[in-house]
């Protein structure tokens, strides 16, 4: 792994300084002369396809040391589409797209890292990740978080965030009660992972 873009910034006798803040971070010599990658990571408390991403973003460091390179993560804003549609959160999704590539596109030029790795996985995410990616053209790997499992509904029964969707209508045609729905809600999403469905998140993942 080459290292040489990073030495523009932590190499010479002039580069003193950066290095001390370097060793402020808790960076050892050896780790500071390896190549430093920097590590996206877009996990957050509030979507749920990104509520994991910290396990991958602990195994994806781990990789990197044992590569010989010295991780250093960062975070990238995320709009979870479910969550932000029907109100005026929905106006914030698309433009978070071009807010997370231009961030990712400041980290990396401003601390001159010689590689990258990314960690998203929903809508807008993704997209913006791999746009980042491209203006950079540094050595990078993008991980998917990977896709929701759908819920357990009743017996034999599953289902999923498109379920609910349809359940909505249904409550409208007076085909189901609202607590009804409200127990579908409940169970229709179990966990972690891009939302079911046909999304841009899903689509981009298996891209």
């Amino acid at each position: 792994m080459d290292d040489a873009r990073s030495r523009k910034m932590k190499s010479g006798l002039e580069k003193a300084p950066h290095r001390s803040l370097l060793y402020a971070l808790g960076l050892t010599r050896e780790e500071m002369e390896r190549p430093l990658v920097g590590v996206v990571n877009a996990a957050s408390e509030v979507v749920p396809g990104h509520m994991h991403l910290n396990s991958l973003a602990a195994a994806v460091k781990a990789g990197v040391r044992l590569a010989g390179g010295t991780p250093l993560e960062f975070p990238a804003i995320a709009v979870c589409d479910g969550i932000a549609m029907n109100h005026e959160g929905m106006r914030f999704s698309l433009p978070s797209r071009e807010f997370i590539a231009d961030s990712i596109e400041i980290m990396a030029r401003g601390h001159a890292f010689d590689a990258l790795v990314f960690i998203p996985n929903c809508d807008k995410c993704v997209p913006g990740m791999l746009m980042a990616m491209m203006r950079l053209n540094l050595p990078s790997v993008l991980i998917s978080g990977g896709p929701m499992l759908p819920g357990n509904l009743g017996p034999h029964t599953r289902g999923d965030l498109i379920t609910v969707f349809e359940a909505v209508g249904r409550v409208r045609s007076g085909a189901l009660s609202e607590d009804e729905l409200e127990r579908m809600a409940e169970r229709a999403c179990p966990g972690c992972g891009a939302c079911a469905g046909m999304f841009t998140a899903n689509s981009m993942n298996c891209l």
